[in-house]
C-alpha cells in the first residue's frame, strides 16, 4: 500500500485509491498532502480553463480539496477513479460559481410585464421539448451522460475527457453519434 511519504520517483505511479483510504481510515495528513500537491494545481487549471479568474480558481481548488478531506468516506472506488471524483466536485463548484456570477443585479432586471407568447408558439415549444426529452431518454446511457455534460453542464470535450478519464476521441465519437441520433429523432 502506498503512503503519503513516498518519494517523488514513485509519485507518477501513486495509487490514489490507497491514499483516499489512508485519508478516510486514518486521517493521514501525509496522504492528503500528496493528494493536494498533485490535484490542487490541476483543479485550478481546470477551473481557469472553465472561465474562472485565477484568484477565484485558487480559492475554489482549495475548497474542493478541503471537501475531499472532509468527505473522503463518501468516495467509492467502484464508481469512479479518484481523479474523476475530485474533478466532479470541482465541476460542481465551477457551476455554483458561474451561477453566482450570472445572477442579475436588480437594476439589470427588466421592468414591467413581458409580452405573452402566442399560444401556438407555446404549444410548439412544449411539443419540441417533450420530443427532445424522449429522444434523450432513448440514447444509450454513455452517450446521454456525455450530451448532458457537454450541453447542459457546459463542459468542453477536453474537460469531459479529463473528468471521466476517457480518451478525447471516444468522447468526440460518442457525442457525434448521440447528436446524429438526436437529429434523426427530431426529424431534422
Amino acid at each position: 500500500m502506498t503512503t503519503g511519504a513516498q518519494t517523488g520517483a514513485t509519485r507518477s505511479q501513486r495509487d490514489w485509491v490507497a491514499e483516499m483510504r489512508a485519508i478516510r481510515d486514518d486521517g493521514d495528513r501525509a496522504a492528503f498532502a500528496a493528494l493536494f500537491a498533485h490535484f490542487a494545481p490541476r483543479v485550478k487549471a481546470f477551473l481557469i480553463k472553465g472561465g474562472a479568474e485565477p484568484a477565484v480558481a485558487e480559492d475554489c481548488a482549495q475548497d474542493v480539496l478541503v471537501t475531499v478531506w472532509r468527505k473522503a468516506a463518501m468516495y467509492d472506488p467502484s464508481r469512479a477513479s479518484v481523479a474523476t471524483w475530485i474533478f466532479t466536485i470541482a465541476r460542481n463548484r465551477r457551476i455554483d460559481i458561474a451561477r453566482k456570477e450570472r445572477r442579475p443585479e436588480p437594476e439589470d432586471l427588466g421592468w414591467g410585464p413581458e409580452a405573452e407568447p402566442e399560444a401556438d408558439d407555446v404549444l410548439e415549444l412544449q411539443q419540441e421539448s417533450e420530443k427532445l426529452g424522449r429522444a434523450m431518454a432513448a440514447l444509450p446511457e454513455k452517450q446521454r451522460r456525455l450530451i448532458e455534460q457537454a450541453y447542459f453542464g457546459d463542459l468542453s470535450h477536453r474537460e469531459i475527457a479529463d473528468a471521466t478519464g476517457l480518451p478525447l476521441g471516444t468522447i468526440k465519437s460518442r457525442i457525434r453519434l448521440a447528436l446524429d441520433r438526436l437529429r434523426h429523432a427530431m426529424g431534422s
